[in-house]
Protein backbone atom coordinates (compact mmCIF):
# COMPACT_ATOMS: atom_id res chain seq x y z
CA UNK A 1 0.00 0.00 0.00
CA UNK A 2 2.74 2.46 1.02
CA UNK A 3 5.33 1.00 -1.37
CA UNK A 4 3.29 1.99 -4.44
CA UNK A 5 3.40 5.66 -3.36
CA UNK A 6 6.64 5.76 -1.37
CA UNK A 7 8.04 8.95 -2.93
CA UNK A 8 4.71 10.72 -2.52
CA UNK A 9 4.56 9.86 1.20
CA UNK A 10 8.16 10.97 1.74
CA UNK A 11 7.49 14.32 0.06
CA UNK A 12 4.28 14.73 2.04
CA UNK A 13 6.24 14.29 5.26
CA UNK A 14 9.43 16.21 4.46
CA UNK A 15 8.47 19.22 2.33
CA UNK A 16 6.46 21.17 4.94
CA UNK A 17 9.38 20.85 7.38
CA UNK A 18 11.70 22.51 4.86
CA UNK A 19 9.37 25.50 4.70
CA UNK A 20 8.86 25.63 8.46
CA UNK A 21 12.60 25.48 9.07
CA UNK A 22 13.46 28.47 6.86
CA UNK A 23 10.47 30.50 8.03
CA UNK A 24 10.34 29.79 11.76
CA UNK A 25 13.13 27.52 13.03
CA UNK A 26 16.51 28.37 11.53
CA UNK A 27 17.26 31.02 14.19
CA UNK A 28 16.23 28.74 17.01
CA UNK A 29 18.74 26.70 19.08
CA UNK A 30 19.85 23.54 17.33
CA UNK A 31 18.38 21.30 20.02
CA UNK A 32 14.97 22.97 19.63
CA UNK A 33 15.01 22.41 15.86
CA UNK A 34 16.11 18.82 16.31
CA UNK A 35 13.28 18.21 18.77
CA UNK A 36 10.74 19.62 16.30
CA UNK A 37 11.94 17.20 13.63
CA UNK A 38 11.72 14.04 15.78
CA UNK A 39 8.12 13.24 14.64
CA UNK A 40 9.23 13.63 11.02
CA UNK A 41 12.13 11.23 11.55
CA UNK A 42 9.85 8.64 13.20
CA UNK A 43 7.31 8.93 10.40
CA UNK A 44 10.02 8.41 7.79
CA UNK A 45 11.15 5.25 9.60
CA UNK A 46 7.55 4.00 9.70
CA UNK A 47 7.13 4.81 5.99
CA UNK A 48 10.19 2.78 5.03
CA UNK A 49 9.11 -0.11 7.30
CA UNK A 50 5.58 -0.29 5.83
CA UNK A 51 6.88 0.06 2.27
CA UNK A 52 8.92 -3.11 2.73
CA UNK A 53 5.94 -5.28 3.63
CA UNK A 54 5.42 -7.97 0.97
CA UNK A 55 1.62 -7.66 0.90
CA UNK A 56 -0.28 -4.61 -0.27
CA UNK A 57 -1.96 -4.60 3.17
CA UNK A 58 -0.01 -5.74 6.28
CA UNK A 59 -1.46 -8.61 8.32
CA UNK A 60 -1.98 -6.26 11.25
CA UNK A 61 -4.03 -3.41 9.80
CA UNK A 62 -3.66 -1.52 13.09
CA UNK A 63 -0.16 -0.44 12.03
CA UNK A 64 -1.52 1.15 8.87
CA UNK A 65 -4.35 2.85 10.75
CA UNK A 66 -1.96 4.32 13.34
CA UNK A 67 0.40 5.43 10.57
CA UNK A 68 -2.33 7.16 8.55
CA UNK A 69 -3.71 8.78 11.70
CA UNK A 70 -0.21 10.15 12.43
CA UNK A 71 0.01 11.44 8.84
CA UNK A 72 -3.21 13.36 9.38
CA UNK A 73 -2.12 14.57 12.78
CA UNK A 74 1.32 15.90 11.79
CA UNK A 75 2.24 16.34 8.07
CA UNK A 76 -1.27 17.24 6.90
CA UNK A 77 -1.57 19.75 9.75
CA UNK A 78 1.80 21.22 8.78
CA UNK A 79 0.69 21.61 5.17
CA UNK A 80 -2.46 23.43 6.26
CA UNK A 81 -0.48 25.73 8.53
CA UNK A 82 2.03 26.32 5.74
CA UNK A 83 -0.66 27.33 3.24
CA UNK A 84 -2.33 29.65 5.73
CA UNK A 85 1.04 31.22 6.57
CA UNK A 86 1.31 32.38 2.97
CA UNK A 87 -1.86 34.47 3.34
CA UNK A 88 -0.22 37.48 4.98
CA UNK A 89 1.22 38.73 8.24
CA UNK A 90 -1.48 37.15 10.39
CA UNK A 91 -1.74 34.01 8.29
CA UNK A 92 -0.16 31.96 11.07
CA UNK A 93 -3.12 32.77 13.34
CA UNK A 94 -5.52 31.45 10.73
CA UNK A 95 -3.22 28.46 10.38
CA UNK A 96 -3.55 27.62 14.08
CA UNK A 97 -7.37 27.73 13.82
CA UNK A 98 -7.40 25.60 10.66
CA UNK A 99 -5.08 23.01 12.23
CA UNK A 100 -7.28 22.76 15.32
CA UNK A 101 -10.33 22.23 13.10
CA UNK A 102 -8.47 19.57 11.11
CA UNK A 103 -7.53 17.76 14.31
CA UNK A 104 -11.15 17.84 15.48
CA UNK A 105 -12.29 16.36 12.16
CA UNK A 106 -9.56 13.71 12.32
CA UNK A 107 -10.51 12.56 15.82
CA UNK A 108 -14.24 12.64 15.07
CA UNK A 109 -13.90 10.73 11.79
CA UNK A 110 -11.59 8.12 13.30
CA UNK A 111 -13.33 7.41 16.60
CA UNK A 112 -16.97 8.50 16.20
CA UNK A 113 -18.03 8.92 12.58
CA UNK A 114 -16.97 5.42 11.54
CA UNK A 115 -19.39 3.89 14.10
CA UNK A 116 -22.48 5.99 13.34
CA UNK A 117 -24.46 3.40 11.37
CA UNK A 118 -27.44 4.83 9.48
CA UNK A 119 -30.48 3.13 7.96
CA UNK A 120 -31.55 4.83 4.73
CA UNK A 121 -34.91 4.25 3.01
CA UNK A 122 -35.18 4.53 -0.78
CA UNK A 123 -38.26 3.95 -2.93
CA UNK A 124 -37.91 3.27 -6.67
CA UNK A 125 -40.83 2.93 -9.10
CA UNK A 126 -40.79 0.78 -12.26
CA UNK A 127 -43.44 0.47 -14.94
CA UNK A 128 -42.42 -3.13 -15.68
CA UNK A 129 -42.25 -4.43 -12.11
CA UNK A 130 -44.53 -7.50 -11.75
CA UNK A 131 -47.65 -6.64 -9.78
CA UNK A 132 -47.04 -9.14 -6.98
CA UNK A 133 -43.67 -7.50 -6.26
CA UNK A 134 -45.18 -4.06 -5.63
CA UNK A 135 -43.79 -3.08 -2.21
CA UNK A 136 -41.01 -5.69 -2.28
CA UNK A 137 -38.30 -4.68 0.23
CA UNK A 138 -34.57 -5.21 -0.32
CA UNK A 139 -32.00 -4.55 2.41
CA UNK A 140 -28.69 -3.69 0.78
CA UNK A 141 -25.37 -3.44 2.61
CA UNK A 142 -21.80 -3.55 1.40
CA UNK A 143 -18.09 -3.26 2.24
CA UNK A 144 -17.96 -4.42 5.86
CA UNK A 145 -14.16 -5.05 5.77
CA UNK A 146 -14.19 -7.33 8.80
CA UNK A 147 -10.41 -7.11 9.19
CA UNK A 148 -10.95 -3.51 10.33
CA UNK A 149 -14.21 -4.03 12.27
CA UNK A 150 -15.12 -5.00 15.82
CA UNK A 151 -17.82 -7.35 17.10
CA UNK A 152 -19.89 -4.62 18.74
CA UNK A 153 -20.29 -2.78 15.44
CA UNK A 154 -21.00 -5.96 13.46
CA UNK A 155 -23.66 -7.01 16.01
CA UNK A 156 -25.27 -3.58 15.62
CA UNK A 157 -25.19 -4.04 11.84
CA UNK A 158 -26.81 -7.50 12.01
CA UNK A 159 -29.52 -6.30 14.40
CA UNK A 160 -30.27 -3.30 12.18
CA UNK A 161 -30.52 -5.48 9.06
CA UNK A 162 -32.86 -7.96 10.74
CA UNK A 163 -34.99 -5.19 12.23
CA UNK A 164 -36.05 -4.17 8.70
CA UNK A 165 -37.84 -7.52 8.18
CA UNK A 166 -36.90 -7.45 4.51
CA UNK A 167 -38.09 -9.72 1.75
CA UNK A 168 -34.45 -10.20 0.72
CA UNK A 169 -31.03 -9.13 2.01
CA UNK A 170 -28.16 -8.50 -0.42
CA UNK A 171 -24.47 -7.88 0.25
CA UNK A 172 -22.37 -6.39 -2.55
CA UNK A 173 -18.85 -7.39 -1.63
CA UNK A 174 -15.67 -6.65 0.34
CA UNK A 175 -16.29 -8.84 3.37
CA UNK A 176 -12.57 -9.03 4.17
CA UNK A 177 -9.48 -6.87 3.78
CA UNK A 178 -7.27 -9.59 2.34
CA UNK A 179 -7.67 -13.00 4.06
CA UNK A 180 -10.62 -15.25 5.03
CA UNK A 181 -9.13 -15.59 8.54
CA UNK A 182 -10.42 -12.06 9.19
CA UNK A 183 -13.97 -13.33 8.64
CA UNK A 184 -13.84 -16.38 10.92
CA UNK A 185 -14.58 -14.55 14.21
CA UNK A 186 -17.76 -13.08 12.69
CA UNK A 187 -19.41 -16.03 10.93
CA UNK A 188 -21.78 -16.80 13.80
CA UNK A 189 -22.93 -13.18 13.94
CA UNK A 190 -23.42 -12.85 10.18
CA UNK A 191 -25.23 -16.18 9.90
CA UNK A 192 -27.98 -14.64 12.03
CA UNK A 193 -29.00 -12.36 9.13
CA UNK A 194 -32.32 -13.64 7.80
CA UNK A 195 -34.88 -12.63 5.18
CA UNK A 196 -38.00 -14.21 3.67
CA UNK A 197 -36.32 -14.95 0.34
CA UNK A 198 -32.79 -15.39 1.70
CA UNK A 199 -29.46 -13.57 1.74
CA UNK A 200 -27.53 -13.12 -1.52
CA UNK A 201 -24.01 -11.83 -2.07
CA UNK A 202 -21.25 -11.17 -4.58
CA UNK A 203 -17.49 -10.81 -4.15
CA UNK A 204 -15.70 -7.47 -4.02
CA UNK A 205 -12.15 -6.72 -5.06
CA UNK A 206 -10.87 -7.38 -1.51
CA UNK A 207 -12.55 -10.80 -1.47
CA UNK A 208 -10.17 -12.04 -4.14
CA UNK A 209 -6.54 -12.79 -3.33
CA UNK A 210 -5.23 -9.66 -5.04
CA UNK A 211 -3.69 -8.17 -1.91
CA UNK A 212 -1.43 -11.01 -0.74
CA UNK A 213 2.00 -12.06 -1.99
CA UNK A 214 1.53 -15.83 -2.31
CA UNK A 215 1.64 -18.69 -4.84
CA UNK A 216 -1.37 -19.03 -7.13
CA UNK A 217 -2.66 -22.15 -5.33
CA UNK A 218 -2.73 -20.29 -1.99
CA UNK A 219 -4.65 -17.45 -3.63
CA UNK A 220 -7.10 -19.92 -5.19
CA UNK A 221 -7.61 -21.61 -1.81
CA UNK A 222 -8.30 -18.26 -0.14
CA UNK A 223 -10.92 -17.37 -2.73
CA UNK A 224 -12.61 -20.74 -2.28
CA UNK A 225 -12.58 -20.26 1.50
CA UNK A 226 -14.28 -16.87 1.45
CA UNK A 227 -17.02 -18.24 -0.81
CA UNK A 228 -17.36 -21.32 1.39
CA UNK A 229 -17.66 -19.23 4.54
CA UNK A 230 -20.51 -17.19 3.10
CA UNK A 231 -22.27 -20.35 1.97
CA UNK A 232 -21.84 -21.87 5.44
CA UNK A 233 -23.58 -18.78 6.85
CA UNK A 234 -26.59 -19.62 4.70
CA UNK A 235 -25.86 -16.98 2.07
CA UNK A 236 -26.17 -17.61 -1.67
CA UNK A 237 -23.03 -16.37 -3.46
CA UNK A 238 -23.83 -15.35 -7.03
CA UNK A 239 -20.72 -15.63 -9.20
CA UNK A 240 -21.91 -14.71 -12.69
CA UNK A 241 -25.12 -16.56 -11.92
CA UNK A 242 -28.76 -15.88 -10.99
CA UNK A 243 -31.74 -17.19 -9.07
CA UNK A 244 -35.50 -16.73 -9.40
CA UNK A 245 -37.59 -15.02 -6.74
CA UNK A 246 -41.31 -15.80 -6.66
CA UNK A 247 -44.38 -13.99 -5.37
CA UNK A 248 -47.79 -15.39 -6.25
CA UNK A 249 -47.89 -15.94 -9.99
CA UNK A 250 -45.02 -13.51 -10.68
CA UNK A 251 -41.24 -13.80 -10.55
CA UNK A 252 -38.14 -11.64 -10.83
CA UNK A 253 -34.44 -12.42 -11.22
CA UNK A 254 -31.74 -11.75 -8.64
CA UNK A 255 -28.40 -11.95 -10.42
CA UNK A 256 -24.80 -11.38 -9.38
CA UNK A 257 -21.68 -10.57 -11.36
CA UNK A 258 -18.18 -11.16 -10.12
CA UNK A 259 -16.17 -8.01 -9.50
CA UNK A 260 -15.70 -6.04 -12.70
CA UNK A 261 -13.53 -3.01 -12.04
CA UNK A 262 -11.17 -0.77 -13.91
CA UNK A 263 -7.37 -0.59 -13.84
CA UNK A 264 -5.84 -2.73 -11.09
CA UNK A 265 -9.18 -4.09 -9.83
CA UNK A 266 -10.30 -7.64 -10.77
CA UNK A 267 -12.20 -7.82 -14.05
CA UNK A 268 -14.14 -11.07 -13.77
CA UNK A 269 -17.70 -9.96 -14.44
CA UNK A 270 -19.59 -11.64 -17.26
CA UNK A 271 -23.06 -10.24 -17.99
CA UNK A 272 -23.93 -13.00 -20.45
CA UNK A 273 -23.20 -15.75 -17.91
CA UNK A 274 -24.93 -13.84 -15.13
CA UNK A 275 -28.14 -13.68 -17.19
CA UNK A 276 -27.88 -16.78 -19.35
CA UNK A 277 -31.39 -17.83 -20.41
CA UNK A 278 -33.14 -14.77 -18.94
CA UNK A 279 -35.49 -13.14 -21.44
CA UNK A 280 -35.94 -9.42 -21.93
CA UNK A 281 -39.42 -9.64 -20.45
CA UNK A 282 -38.12 -10.43 -16.98
CA UNK A 283 -37.40 -7.91 -14.24
CA UNK A 284 -33.78 -8.10 -13.04
CA UNK A 285 -32.00 -6.95 -9.90
CA UNK A 286 -28.22 -7.15 -10.49
CA UNK A 287 -25.56 -7.24 -7.78
CA UNK A 288 -22.13 -5.93 -8.85
CA UNK A 289 -19.52 -4.66 -6.40
CA UNK A 290 -17.91 -2.04 -8.64
CA UNK A 291 -20.35 0.62 -9.93
CA UNK A 292 -18.07 1.49 -12.86
CA UNK A 293 -19.36 -1.69 -14.51
CA UNK A 294 -22.88 -0.27 -14.70
CA UNK A 295 -22.18 2.00 -17.66
CA UNK A 296 -19.39 -0.14 -19.15
CA UNK A 297 -21.24 -3.46 -19.28
CA UNK A 298 -24.58 -3.71 -17.52
CA UNK A 299 -26.41 -0.91 -19.34
CA UNK A 300 -24.97 -1.83 -22.72
CA UNK A 301 -25.11 -5.63 -22.53
CA UNK A 302 -28.32 -6.30 -20.63
CA UNK A 303 -31.77 -4.93 -19.87
CA UNK A 304 -31.21 -4.95 -16.08
CA UNK A 305 -33.63 -2.55 -14.40
CA UNK A 306 -31.88 -2.18 -11.03
CA UNK A 307 -28.19 -2.57 -10.16
CA UNK A 308 -26.86 -2.50 -6.60
CA UNK A 309 -23.18 -1.73 -5.93
CA UNK A 310 -20.69 -0.56 -3.30
CA UNK A 311 -16.92 -0.22 -3.50
CA UNK A 312 -16.55 3.58 -3.30
CA UNK A 313 -17.44 4.04 0.40
CA UNK A 314 -18.67 7.46 -0.72
CA UNK A 315 -14.97 8.36 -0.42
CA UNK A 316 -15.59 8.22 3.38
CA UNK A 317 -15.72 12.01 3.27
CA UNK A 318 -18.58 14.23 2.18
CA UNK A 319 -19.45 17.91 2.53
CA UNK A 320 -23.21 18.31 3.10
CA UNK A 321 -23.84 15.16 1.07
CA UNK A 322 -21.42 16.05 -1.73
CA UNK A 323 -18.45 13.76 -2.43
CA UNK A 324 -15.28 15.09 -4.14
CA UNK A 325 -15.24 11.80 -6.08
CA UNK A 326 -18.18 13.07 -8.10
CA UNK A 327 -15.84 15.58 -9.78
CA UNK A 328 -14.45 12.64 -11.75
CA UNK A 329 -17.89 11.92 -13.18
CA UNK A 330 -18.12 8.63 -11.28
CA UNK A 331 -21.15 7.07 -9.64
CA UNK A 332 -19.96 7.29 -6.05
CA UNK A 333 -22.94 7.39 -3.68
CA UNK A 334 -26.70 7.15 -3.87
CA UNK A 335 -29.22 6.65 -6.66
CA UNK A 336 -28.49 7.13 -10.38
CA UNK A 337 -30.85 6.82 -13.34
CA UNK A 338 -30.33 6.31 -17.08
CA UNK A 339 -33.38 5.76 -19.25
CA UNK A 340 -35.56 4.49 -16.39
CA UNK A 341 -32.84 2.04 -15.33
CA UNK A 342 -31.32 2.55 -11.90
CA UNK A 343 -28.09 2.11 -9.98
CA UNK A 344 -27.78 2.45 -6.23
CA UNK A 345 -24.25 2.82 -4.84
CA UNK A 346 -23.95 2.13 -1.13
CA UNK A 347 -21.51 4.10 1.04
CA UNK A 348 -20.72 0.78 2.68
CA UNK A 349 -20.83 -0.28 6.31
CA UNK A 350 -17.09 -0.35 6.93
CA UNK A 351 -13.74 0.41 5.35
CA UNK A 352 -10.14 -0.73 5.19
CA UNK A 353 -9.21 2.43 7.13
CA UNK A 354 -12.00 3.15 9.66
CA UNK A 355 -12.56 6.86 9.05
CA UNK A 356 -15.84 8.60 8.19
CA UNK A 357 -16.53 12.33 8.04
CA UNK A 358 -19.94 13.48 6.82
CA UNK A 359 -20.35 10.05 5.21
CA UNK A 360 -21.77 7.64 7.78
CA UNK A 361 -21.73 3.87 7.22
CA UNK A 362 -25.11 2.72 6.02
CA UNK A 363 -27.55 -0.04 5.27
CA UNK A 364 -30.19 0.77 2.65
CA UNK A 365 -33.80 -0.37 2.55
CA UNK A 366 -34.96 -0.27 -1.08
CA UNK A 367 -38.69 -0.61 -1.70
CA UNK A 368 -39.70 -1.58 -5.23
CA UNK A 369 -42.92 0.06 -6.41
CA UNK A 370 -45.00 -0.58 -9.51
CA UNK A 371 -45.41 2.67 -11.40
CA UNK A 372 -48.96 3.34 -12.44
CA UNK A 373 -49.07 4.99 -15.89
Amino acid sequence: MIAKSLILFILLIVLPDVFLYFRYLRKRPWWYTLLCFVPTFLLLLATVFLSRQPDFIPDNITWVNVYLFAIGLIPVAKWLFLLCSLCGRNGWKMGVVVVLLEWMALFYGSFIGSNQLEVKNVEIAFSDLPADFDGYRIVHFSDIHLGSSDKEFVKCLVDSVNAQQADIVVFTGDMQNKKPSEVEPYTDLLSAIKAKDGVFSVLGNHDYAEYIDAPYYVKAENEERIVGMQQSMGWTVLMNYYRWLHRGNDSIVISGMENDGEGRFPQKGNVNSALWGVSRSHFIVMLEHDPSSWQRKILTHSHTQLTLSGHTHGMQFEIFGWSPLSLLGRECDGLYERGHRYLYVSKGAGALVPFRLGCAPEIVVITLKRHQP
